[in-house]
């Protein structure tokens, strides 16, 4: 049995691209595989706290040193990270914002990115990931097109810094869906909807 972690991050409600999406892979994946779990946390309508000082402090504390007020500051991470580690894959509806993740996503990978619990620091200095052998898929909704190729490929700042933070934590299976071109005509739009959902249900198939 999987257990899948489904977040999505827009603060739009039906009217969000990469929210709709997300839900549809995840009810033909329920469809498929009806003894998998899903465990659904909404970053767009209740989002993770920033990091603070006293986060920090606590987070490069070894736990037996933690004072109650550093104990209380790391405790949501704590949480993020036991619910982040339990899952054996994951499904991330995100949008883009100034051409990469919304202030949501940001601090939730930044509540989760957390040394001793999912990355090492060897004696040298080297990074060493701690959560390896799982698979993502991103679904990103985009205004524009900023595909390889394209005029404005270079101010996709979305995929590469995903693929770099999760990278960093050991997830290099990652697979991403960019649905683009969300903001121009009507029959553009529809072409890009329509070939996202042909690459969902391949997904699904095959993922």
């Amino acid at each position: 049995m999987t257990n899948i972690l489904h977040i999505d991050s827009s603060p739009r409600g039906d009217r969000s691209h990469s929210r709709t999406l997300s839900h549809e892979f995840i009810e033909s994946w329920k469809a498929s595989h009806p003894g998998d779990t899903v465990t659904y946390r909404d970053l767009g309508h209740n989002p993770v706290p920033h990091v603070d000082e006293n986060w920090i402090a606590a987070a490069f504390s070894p736990p037996q040193a933690r004072t109650p007020e550093l104990k209380n500051a790391i405790a949501i991470s704590d949480s993020l990270v036991d619910e982040f580690l339990a899952a054996d894959r994951y499904v991330f509806g995100i949008p883009m914002y100034n051409f990469n993740v919304p202030s949501t996503f940001k601090a939730y990978i930044d509540q989760v990115i957390r040394v001793g619990r999912t990355f090492a620091v060897s004696e040298n200095g080297a990074f060493q990931g701690l959560v390896e052998s799982k698979k993502m898929l991103v679904i990103t909704a985009r205004g524009g097109s900023f595909s390889a190729g394209t005029p404005a490929a270079a101010y996709d700042f979305q995929e590469p810094f995903l693929r770099t933070a999760f990278g960093f934590l050991g997830i290099t299976d990652i697979t991403f869906i960019n649905v683009e071109n969300l903001a121009t005509g009507d029959e553009v739009r529809e072409q890009s909807l329509t070939k996202a959902k042909q690459a969902i249900a391949q997904s699904v198939a095959n993922w």
